[in-house]
Protein backbone atom coordinates (compact mmCIF):
# COMPACT_ATOMS: atom_id res chain seq x y z
CA UNK A 1 0.00 0.00 0.00
CA UNK A 2 1.27 4.08 -0.93
CA UNK A 3 2.14 5.91 2.06
CA UNK A 4 1.01 9.31 2.50
CA UNK A 5 3.74 11.43 1.29
CA UNK A 6 4.15 15.77 2.93
CA UNK A 7 3.23 17.94 -0.25
CA UNK A 8 6.93 19.14 -0.59
CA UNK A 9 8.13 15.44 -0.63
CA UNK A 10 7.04 15.19 -4.35
CA UNK A 11 8.88 18.03 -6.54
CA UNK A 12 7.58 21.25 -8.41
CA UNK A 13 5.30 19.08 -10.45
CA UNK A 14 2.95 18.53 -7.00
CA UNK A 15 4.11 21.26 -4.97
CA UNK A 16 3.07 24.15 -8.03
CA UNK A 17 -0.53 23.30 -7.08
CA UNK A 18 -0.41 24.36 -3.51
CA UNK A 19 -0.26 28.06 -3.38
CA UNK A 20 1.50 28.09 0.13
CA UNK A 21 3.97 25.46 0.23
CA UNK A 22 7.10 27.01 1.10
CA UNK A 23 5.83 29.83 2.15
CA UNK A 24 5.44 31.35 5.49
CA UNK A 25 2.78 32.51 7.16
CA UNK A 26 4.19 35.11 9.74
CA UNK A 27 3.58 38.46 9.00
CA UNK A 28 0.74 37.72 6.63
CA UNK A 29 -2.70 39.30 5.84
CA UNK A 30 -5.99 37.66 5.19
CA UNK A 31 -7.05 38.06 1.67
CA UNK A 32 -10.46 35.86 2.65
CA UNK A 33 -14.68 37.29 1.94
CA UNK A 34 -14.97 38.27 5.86
CA UNK A 35 -11.71 40.22 5.62
CA UNK A 36 -13.12 42.07 2.30
CA UNK A 37 -16.72 42.76 3.19
CA UNK A 38 -14.59 44.17 6.43
CA UNK A 39 -12.05 46.60 4.71
CA UNK A 40 -13.35 49.73 5.91
CA UNK A 41 -12.63 48.91 9.58
CA UNK A 42 -8.68 48.38 8.95
CA UNK A 43 -8.04 50.08 5.19
CA UNK A 44 -4.46 49.49 5.78
CA UNK A 45 -4.84 46.00 6.65
CA UNK A 46 -6.80 45.04 3.58
CA UNK A 47 -4.22 47.19 1.12
CA UNK A 48 -1.31 45.33 2.45
CA UNK A 49 -3.33 41.93 2.14
CA UNK A 50 -4.18 43.07 -1.59
CA UNK A 51 -0.31 43.54 -2.04
CA UNK A 52 0.57 39.94 -0.68
CA UNK A 53 1.29 37.26 -3.40
CA UNK A 54 0.28 34.16 -3.36
CA UNK A 55 -2.84 35.24 -1.22
CA UNK A 56 -4.10 33.98 2.03
CA UNK A 57 -7.06 33.44 1.89
CA UNK A 58 -8.85 32.78 5.04
CA UNK A 59 -6.91 32.43 8.83
CA UNK A 60 -9.76 31.64 11.04
CA UNK A 61 -9.75 34.64 12.15
CA UNK A 62 -12.81 36.21 11.05
CA UNK A 63 -13.61 37.65 13.79
CA UNK A 64 -11.18 40.18 13.84
CA UNK A 65 -11.53 40.94 10.09
CA UNK A 66 -10.05 42.48 8.35
CA UNK A 67 -7.35 39.70 10.41
CA UNK A 68 -3.25 39.32 10.20
CA UNK A 69 -1.15 35.89 10.68
CA UNK A 70 0.31 37.51 13.91
CA UNK A 71 -3.76 38.22 15.55
CA UNK A 72 -4.10 35.99 18.35
CA UNK A 73 -7.41 37.35 20.44
CA UNK A 74 -10.00 34.59 21.37
CA UNK A 75 -13.62 35.19 19.92
CA UNK A 76 -16.69 35.21 22.07
CA UNK A 77 -17.99 32.30 22.96
CA UNK A 78 -21.67 31.15 23.88
CA UNK A 79 -23.79 28.58 24.06
CA UNK A 80 -27.36 29.37 22.84
CA UNK A 81 -29.00 26.05 22.75
CA UNK A 82 -30.54 23.67 25.36
CA UNK A 83 -27.63 21.89 25.64
CA UNK A 84 -24.16 22.77 24.51
CA UNK A 85 -22.87 19.73 22.80
CA UNK A 86 -20.07 21.28 20.65
CA UNK A 87 -18.51 24.40 22.79
CA UNK A 88 -19.35 22.94 26.27
CA UNK A 89 -15.77 22.44 27.19
CA UNK A 90 -13.82 25.01 24.99
CA UNK A 91 -11.93 27.34 27.28
CA UNK A 92 -12.77 25.33 30.11
CA UNK A 93 -9.64 23.85 30.90
CA UNK A 94 -11.59 20.17 31.37
CA UNK A 95 -9.93 16.71 31.13
CA UNK A 96 -11.08 14.31 28.18
CA UNK A 97 -12.63 11.64 29.89
CA UNK A 98 -13.33 9.33 27.07
CA UNK A 99 -16.15 7.46 28.33
CA UNK A 100 -18.31 7.35 25.54
CA UNK A 101 -15.17 5.30 23.47
CA UNK A 102 -15.14 3.15 27.02
CA UNK A 103 -18.54 2.39 27.15
CA UNK A 104 -18.79 1.79 23.07
CA UNK A 105 -15.96 -1.14 23.31
CA UNK A 106 -18.29 -2.85 26.12
CA UNK A 107 -21.03 -2.67 22.83
CA UNK A 108 -20.78 -3.72 19.21
CA UNK A 109 -19.56 -2.10 16.04
CA UNK A 110 -23.67 -2.21 15.24
CA UNK A 111 -25.18 -0.72 18.49
CA UNK A 112 -22.83 2.74 17.53
CA UNK A 113 -24.17 2.99 13.98
CA UNK A 114 -27.79 2.73 15.06
CA UNK A 115 -26.52 5.33 17.51
CA UNK A 116 -25.29 8.06 14.51
CA UNK A 117 -28.24 6.50 12.26
CA UNK A 118 -31.37 7.25 15.28
CA UNK A 119 -29.81 10.54 15.88
CA UNK A 120 -30.35 12.33 12.71
CA UNK A 121 -26.38 13.91 12.53
CA UNK A 122 -25.66 15.55 9.58
CA UNK A 123 -22.38 16.26 8.12
CA UNK A 124 -22.00 20.11 9.50
CA UNK A 125 -18.97 20.84 6.70
CA UNK A 126 -21.14 21.61 3.66
CA UNK A 127 -23.20 19.40 1.91
CA UNK A 128 -25.38 17.90 5.19
CA UNK A 129 -25.36 14.64 4.19
CA UNK A 130 -26.43 11.93 6.85
CA UNK A 131 -23.61 10.64 8.83
CA UNK A 132 -25.23 7.34 9.34
CA UNK A 133 -25.70 6.68 6.04
CA UNK A 134 -21.89 7.54 5.03
CA UNK A 135 -20.86 5.50 8.08
CA UNK A 136 -22.83 2.42 7.37
CA UNK A 137 -21.98 2.25 3.62
CA UNK A 138 -18.36 2.13 5.02
CA UNK A 139 -19.07 -0.76 7.26
CA UNK A 140 -20.90 -2.64 4.61
CA UNK A 141 -17.95 -2.54 2.34
CA UNK A 142 -16.25 -5.49 2.00
CA UNK A 143 -12.18 -4.79 2.13
CA UNK A 144 -9.78 -6.06 5.02
CA UNK A 145 -8.60 -2.26 5.58
CA UNK A 146 -10.54 0.78 6.00
CA UNK A 147 -9.79 4.13 7.14
CA UNK A 148 -11.50 6.90 8.49
CA UNK A 149 -10.48 11.14 8.00
CA UNK A 150 -10.86 13.94 9.96
CA UNK A 151 -11.46 17.10 6.71
CA UNK A 152 -9.76 19.92 9.09
CA UNK A 153 -9.30 21.77 5.94
CA UNK A 154 -11.62 24.75 7.19
CA UNK A 155 -11.21 26.86 4.41
CA UNK A 156 -14.56 28.46 4.16
CA UNK A 157 -13.58 32.41 4.73
CA UNK A 158 -15.95 33.17 7.50
CA UNK A 159 -15.82 30.08 9.44
CA UNK A 160 -13.65 29.52 12.37
CA UNK A 161 -15.08 26.47 14.78
CA UNK A 162 -13.25 23.85 13.46
CA UNK A 163 -9.90 26.23 14.63
CA UNK A 164 -10.76 26.56 18.12
CA UNK A 165 -12.31 22.84 18.09
CA UNK A 166 -8.88 21.67 17.35
CA UNK A 167 -6.70 24.18 19.02
CA UNK A 168 -9.06 24.09 22.88
CA UNK A 169 -10.67 20.54 22.44
CA UNK A 170 -8.84 18.42 20.68
CA UNK A 171 -9.50 15.08 22.41
CA UNK A 172 -13.36 15.34 21.81
CA UNK A 173 -11.82 14.72 17.39
CA UNK A 174 -9.76 12.02 18.72
CA UNK A 175 -12.58 10.22 20.42
CA UNK A 176 -15.14 10.90 17.46
CA UNK A 177 -12.24 9.66 14.79
CA UNK A 178 -12.08 6.42 16.94
CA UNK A 179 -15.61 5.60 17.28
CA UNK A 180 -16.23 6.04 13.19
CA UNK A 181 -13.55 3.26 12.90
CA UNK A 182 -14.79 1.47 15.50
CA UNK A 183 -18.15 1.63 14.00
CA UNK A 184 -17.10 0.41 10.27
CA UNK A 185 -14.17 -1.52 11.39
CA UNK A 186 -11.20 0.80 10.57
CA UNK A 187 -7.76 0.86 12.40
CA UNK A 188 -6.22 4.31 11.12
CA UNK A 189 -7.12 7.59 10.70
CA UNK A 190 -5.67 10.59 9.22
CA UNK A 191 -6.29 14.49 10.31
CA UNK A 192 -5.74 16.34 7.17
CA UNK A 193 -5.46 19.96 8.59
CA UNK A 194 -4.62 22.94 6.80
CA UNK A 195 -1.65 25.18 6.71
CA UNK A 196 -2.88 28.28 8.34
CA UNK A 197 -3.68 26.42 11.45
CA UNK A 198 -0.60 26.07 12.73
CA UNK A 199 -1.50 26.63 16.88
CA UNK A 200 -4.02 23.77 16.52
CA UNK A 201 -1.46 21.33 14.76
CA UNK A 202 0.98 21.69 17.76
CA UNK A 203 -2.70 21.05 19.90
CA UNK A 204 -3.25 18.06 18.21
CA UNK A 205 0.31 16.46 17.76
CA UNK A 206 0.26 16.85 22.29
CA UNK A 207 -3.25 15.33 22.18
CA UNK A 208 -2.96 12.37 20.26
CA UNK A 209 1.01 11.85 22.94
CA UNK A 210 -1.62 12.02 25.56
CA UNK A 211 -3.93 9.59 24.40
CA UNK A 212 -1.03 6.98 23.58
CA UNK A 213 0.19 7.42 27.02
CA UNK A 214 -3.42 6.90 28.58
CA UNK A 215 -4.22 3.82 26.30
CA UNK A 216 -7.10 5.63 24.32
CA UNK A 217 -5.38 5.74 21.26
CA UNK A 218 -3.09 2.50 19.67
CA UNK A 219 -2.98 -1.14 20.14
CA UNK A 220 -5.44 -3.02 22.27
CA UNK A 221 -7.46 0.59 22.94
CA UNK A 222 -8.61 0.61 26.93
CA UNK A 223 -7.21 -3.03 26.97
CA UNK A 224 -10.16 -4.01 24.03
CA UNK A 225 -9.56 -6.10 21.24
CA UNK A 226 -9.45 -2.81 18.97
CA UNK A 227 -6.71 -1.11 17.95
CA UNK A 228 -6.51 2.38 16.12
CA UNK A 229 -4.10 4.58 15.06
CA UNK A 230 -4.14 8.04 13.67
CA UNK A 231 -1.51 10.27 11.71
CA UNK A 232 -1.41 14.17 10.87
CA UNK A 233 -1.46 15.33 7.04
CA UNK A 234 -0.50 18.86 6.50
CA UNK A 235 -2.04 20.63 3.80
CA UNK A 236 -0.23 23.30 2.09
CA UNK A 237 -2.37 26.21 1.07
CA UNK A 238 -6.00 24.93 -1.67
CA UNK A 239 -9.45 25.47 -0.93
CA UNK A 240 -10.21 22.64 -3.44
CA UNK A 241 -8.73 19.82 -0.88
CA UNK A 242 -11.51 20.41 1.48
CA UNK A 243 -13.15 18.64 -1.46
CA UNK A 244 -13.22 14.72 -0.41
CA UNK A 245 -11.42 13.61 -3.69
CA UNK A 246 -9.05 16.08 -3.96
CA UNK A 247 -8.38 15.36 -0.35
CA UNK A 248 -7.50 11.87 -1.22
CA UNK A 249 -5.54 12.61 -3.98
CA UNK A 250 -3.52 15.11 -1.67
CA UNK A 251 -2.87 12.55 0.75
CA UNK A 252 -1.96 9.69 -1.50
CA UNK A 253 0.74 12.14 -3.00
CA UNK A 254 -0.80 12.72 -6.46
CA UNK A 255 -1.96 16.15 -7.85
CA UNK A 256 -5.04 17.24 -5.44
CA UNK A 257 -7.75 17.93 -8.60
CA UNK A 258 -11.04 16.77 -7.89
CA UNK A 259 -12.42 13.80 -9.67
CA UNK A 260 -15.57 12.40 -10.92
CA UNK A 261 -18.15 10.66 -8.62
CA UNK A 262 -19.02 7.44 -8.58
CA UNK A 263 -17.38 5.42 -7.07
CA UNK A 264 -17.67 7.03 -3.68
CA UNK A 265 -15.27 7.13 -0.67
CA UNK A 266 -17.06 4.66 1.26
CA UNK A 267 -16.26 2.09 -1.22
CA UNK A 268 -12.88 3.10 -2.77
CA UNK A 269 -11.61 5.87 -1.03
CA UNK A 270 -8.27 6.40 0.63
CA UNK A 271 -5.65 3.84 -1.17
CA UNK A 272 -8.95 2.45 -2.94
CA UNK A 273 -9.77 1.21 0.42
CA UNK A 274 -13.61 2.10 1.77
CA UNK A 275 -12.88 5.47 3.59
CA UNK A 276 -15.23 7.61 6.00
CA UNK A 277 -14.24 11.11 5.40
CA UNK A 278 -16.24 13.70 7.91
CA UNK A 279 -15.09 17.48 8.93
CA UNK A 280 -13.98 17.97 12.71
CA UNK A 281 -17.91 19.64 14.14
CA UNK A 282 -19.63 16.52 12.76
CA UNK A 283 -16.99 14.19 14.34
CA UNK A 284 -17.13 16.01 17.44
CA UNK A 285 -20.58 15.49 18.13
CA UNK A 286 -19.82 11.87 17.72
CA UNK A 287 -19.04 11.31 21.78
CA UNK A 288 -21.78 13.30 22.94
CA UNK A 289 -24.49 11.16 20.91
CA UNK A 290 -22.61 8.32 21.72
CA UNK A 291 -22.64 9.10 25.72
CA UNK A 292 -25.88 10.15 26.01
CA UNK A 293 -28.11 8.92 23.54
CA UNK A 294 -29.51 9.19 20.39
CA UNK A 295 -32.76 10.38 21.85
CA UNK A 296 -31.07 13.05 23.57
CA UNK A 297 -29.72 14.33 20.54
CA UNK A 298 -32.74 14.46 18.55
CA UNK A 299 -34.80 16.00 20.60
CA UNK A 300 -32.97 19.10 19.91
CA UNK A 301 -33.47 21.07 16.66
CA UNK A 302 -36.37 20.95 14.02
CA UNK A 303 -37.31 18.36 11.27
CA UNK A 304 -34.54 16.72 9.47
CA UNK A 305 -32.17 19.18 11.09
CA UNK A 306 -31.00 17.99 14.48
CA UNK A 307 -28.84 18.82 17.30
CA UNK A 308 -27.01 22.15 17.30
CA UNK A 309 -24.44 23.86 14.73
CA UNK A 310 -22.50 26.57 15.68
CA UNK A 311 -22.34 29.30 13.64
CA UNK A 312 -19.04 31.93 13.29
CA UNK A 313 -19.83 35.63 13.08
CA UNK A 314 -17.56 37.87 11.53
CA UNK A 315 -16.35 41.23 12.50
CA UNK A 316 -19.35 43.55 11.31
CA UNK A 317 -21.19 42.33 14.22
CA UNK A 318 -21.27 44.10 17.31
CA UNK A 319 -20.82 40.77 19.48
CA UNK A 320 -18.57 38.15 16.70
CA UNK A 321 -17.59 35.13 17.78
CA UNK A 322 -18.94 31.55 18.08
CA UNK A 323 -22.37 30.65 18.94
CA UNK A 324 -23.70 27.21 19.36
CA UNK A 325 -27.40 26.91 18.28
CA UNK A 326 -30.21 24.23 17.90
CA UNK A 327 -31.78 24.51 14.37
CA UNK A 328 -34.68 25.57 13.83
CA UNK A 329 -33.59 29.44 15.12
CA UNK A 330 -34.84 32.28 12.84
CA UNK A 331 -31.66 33.72 11.18
CA UNK A 332 -32.92 36.52 12.40
CA UNK A 333 -32.19 35.66 16.25
CA UNK A 334 -28.75 34.66 14.83
CA UNK A 335 -28.12 38.09 13.39
CA UNK A 336 -30.06 40.47 15.72
CA UNK A 337 -30.37 39.40 18.92
CA UNK A 338 -26.93 37.19 19.14
CA UNK A 339 -24.62 39.21 17.09
CA UNK A 340 -26.17 42.48 18.00
CA UNK A 341 -26.57 43.72 14.60
CA UNK A 342 -24.42 45.36 12.75
CA UNK A 343 -21.55 47.81 14.49
CA UNK A 344 -22.28 50.23 12.30
CA UNK A 345 -23.93 50.73 8.37
CA UNK A 346 -27.13 48.76 7.22
CA UNK A 347 -27.44 45.58 7.16
CA UNK A 348 -27.36 44.74 3.34
CA UNK A 349 -26.86 40.83 3.16
CA UNK A 350 -25.68 37.66 4.63
CA UNK A 351 -23.82 34.75 3.74
CA UNK A 352 -24.56 31.85 5.63
CA UNK A 353 -22.01 28.52 4.78
CA UNK A 354 -19.11 30.47 2.86
CA UNK A 355 -18.74 32.28 0.00
CA UNK A 356 -19.90 29.51 -2.31
CA UNK A 357 -23.40 29.52 -1.51
CA UNK A 358 -26.41 31.90 -1.14
CA UNK A 359 -26.85 35.40 0.09
CA UNK A 360 -29.68 36.10 2.06
CA UNK A 361 -31.20 39.33 1.50
CA UNK A 362 -32.67 41.55 4.92
CA UNK A 363 -36.47 40.66 3.83
CA UNK A 364 -35.79 37.08 4.30
CA UNK A 365 -33.80 37.11 7.79
CA UNK A 366 -37.17 35.25 9.51
CA UNK A 367 -36.35 32.51 7.04
CA UNK A 368 -35.59 29.53 10.55
CA UNK A 369 -31.94 28.24 10.14
CA UNK A 370 -32.49 24.33 9.47
CA UNK A 371 -30.47 22.80 6.29
CA UNK A 372 -34.01 22.64 4.25
CA UNK A 373 -35.85 26.23 5.15
CA UNK A 374 -32.20 27.75 4.37
CA UNK A 375 -32.20 25.46 0.78
CA UNK A 376 -35.62 26.46 0.00
CA UNK A 377 -34.46 30.57 -0.59
CA UNK A 378 -31.03 29.18 -2.24
CA UNK A 379 -29.05 29.45 0.89
CA UNK A 380 -27.15 27.10 2.50
CA UNK A 381 -25.66 25.72 6.59
CA UNK A 382 -22.58 25.02 4.96
CA UNK A 383 -20.08 25.34 7.47
CA UNK A 384 -22.29 27.96 9.49
CA UNK A 385 -19.70 30.95 9.07
CA UNK A 386 -21.88 33.86 8.56
CA UNK A 387 -20.65 36.93 6.55
CA UNK A 388 -22.44 40.07 7.02
CA UNK A 389 -22.20 43.19 5.04
CA UNK A 390 -23.23 46.50 4.29
CA UNK A 391 -23.56 49.43 1.99
CA UNK A 392 -19.80 49.55 1.71
CA UNK A 393 -19.68 46.83 -0.79
CA UNK A 394 -21.50 46.61 -3.45
CA UNK A 395 -23.07 43.06 -5.48
CA UNK A 396 -20.92 44.25 -8.03
CA UNK A 397 -17.87 44.02 -5.76
CA UNK A 398 -19.39 40.69 -3.96
CA UNK A 399 -19.73 39.16 -6.69
CA UNK A 400 -16.06 40.07 -8.55
CA UNK A 401 -14.66 39.43 -5.30
CA UNK A 402 -16.19 35.82 -4.85
CA UNK A 403 -15.30 34.86 -8.43
CA UNK A 404 -12.09 36.01 -7.49
CA UNK A 405 -11.49 33.39 -4.95
CA UNK A 406 -13.05 30.45 -6.86
CA UNK A 407 -10.82 31.64 -9.64
CA UNK A 408 -7.63 31.15 -7.88
CA UNK A 409 -8.69 27.88 -5.60
CA UNK A 410 -9.81 26.42 -8.89
CA UNK A 411 -7.90 23.22 -9.39
CA UNK A 412 -8.28 23.40 -12.98
CA UNK A 413 -9.69 19.85 -14.00
CA UNK A 414 -12.91 21.37 -15.47
CA UNK A 415 -13.34 23.79 -18.05
CA UNK A 416 -16.15 25.73 -16.60
CA UNK A 417 -14.81 26.37 -13.23
CA UNK A 418 -10.82 26.87 -14.65
CA UNK A 419 -12.18 29.64 -17.42
CA UNK A 420 -15.81 30.53 -16.43
CA UNK A 421 -14.88 32.05 -12.68
CA UNK A 422 -12.08 33.64 -14.26
CA UNK A 423 -13.86 35.28 -16.88
CA UNK A 424 -16.76 36.59 -14.40
CA UNK A 425 -13.85 37.70 -12.07
CA UNK A 426 -12.75 39.89 -15.06
CA UNK A 427 -16.51 40.51 -16.47
CA UNK A 428 -17.04 42.14 -13.12
CA UNK A 429 -13.39 43.73 -12.45
CA UNK A 430 -15.24 47.06 -14.22
CA UNK A 431 -18.52 47.01 -12.04
CA UNK A 432 -16.86 46.53 -8.89
CA UNK A 433 -15.45 49.84 -9.83
CA UNK A 434 -18.47 51.42 -11.32
CA UNK A 435 -18.16 50.94 -15.24
CA UNK A 436 -20.96 49.23 -16.81
CA UNK A 437 -20.55 45.57 -18.57
CA UNK A 438 -20.70 45.70 -21.85
CA UNK A 439 -23.91 43.34 -23.41
CA UNK A 440 -21.20 41.32 -26.09
CA UNK A 441 -19.34 38.01 -25.09
CA UNK A 442 -20.94 35.06 -23.58
CA UNK A 443 -23.55 36.16 -21.08
CA UNK A 444 -23.66 35.80 -17.20
CA UNK A 445 -26.78 33.52 -17.07
CA UNK A 446 -24.93 31.48 -19.86
CA UNK A 447 -21.72 30.79 -17.88
CA UNK A 448 -23.43 30.49 -14.56
CA UNK A 449 -25.31 27.35 -15.78
CA UNK A 450 -21.96 26.25 -17.07
CA UNK A 451 -21.13 26.13 -13.95
CA UNK A 452 -24.23 24.68 -12.59
CA UNK A 453 -24.41 21.88 -14.36
CA UNK A 454 -21.01 20.83 -16.01
CA UNK A 455 -18.66 21.12 -12.55
CA UNK A 456 -16.99 18.56 -11.12
CA UNK A 457 -17.10 19.37 -7.59
CA UNK A 458 -19.20 21.70 -5.08
CA UNK A 459 -16.43 24.55 -6.14
CA UNK A 460 -18.07 25.41 -9.52
CA UNK A 461 -21.41 24.09 -8.70
CA UNK A 462 -21.11 26.41 -5.23
CA UNK A 463 -20.25 29.66 -7.43
CA UNK A 464 -23.60 28.99 -9.25
CA UNK A 465 -25.39 28.58 -6.50
CA UNK A 466 -24.28 32.25 -4.89
CA UNK A 467 -24.38 33.41 -8.45
CA UNK A 468 -28.08 32.21 -8.73
CA UNK A 469 -28.85 33.82 -5.07
CA UNK A 470 -27.62 37.24 -6.52
CA UNK A 471 -30.10 36.77 -9.45
CA UNK A 472 -32.88 35.98 -7.15
CA UNK A 473 -32.41 38.02 -4.79
CA UNK A 474 -30.56 41.07 -5.95
CA UNK A 475 -31.85 41.43 -9.48
CA UNK A 476 -32.20 45.21 -9.35
CA UNK A 477 -28.62 45.45 -8.44
CA UNK A 478 -27.61 42.94 -10.68
CA UNK A 479 -29.15 44.67 -13.60
CA UNK A 480 -27.24 47.91 -12.41
CA UNK A 481 -24.02 46.44 -13.40
CA UNK A 482 -24.66 46.01 -16.93
CA UNK A 483 -25.07 48.94 -19.95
Amino acid sequence: MRQSVAPSAHGTAIDSFYHLAGVELAGRHCAGTACFVARQLQPARWEAALGEHPAVHCLGKCYLAPAAAGDDARPHMEVQAREGIVLRHLGAGADHDYHALEAALRETPGQVLAAIDESGLRGRGGAGFPTGRKWRAAEAATSAEKFVIANADEGDPGAYIDRFLLEENPHALIEGMMLAGFAIGARRGWIYLRKEYPVAEAALRRALAEARVSGCLGERVLGSGFSFEIDIFIGQGSYVCGEETALLNSIEGRRPVAMARPPFATEHGLFGQPTVINNVETLVNVPWIVGRGAAAYRALGSGSSRGTKVVSLNSLFRRPGLYEVEFGLPVREIIERLGGGLRSGTLAGVMIGGPLAGVIPARLLDTPFTFDDLHAIGASVGHGGVIAFDEHTSIAQLVHQVFGFGADESCGKCVPCRLGSRAIERMFAGAAAGNPIASDGPSFDEMVEALRLTSLCGLGGGLAEFASSIQRHFPKELRACFA
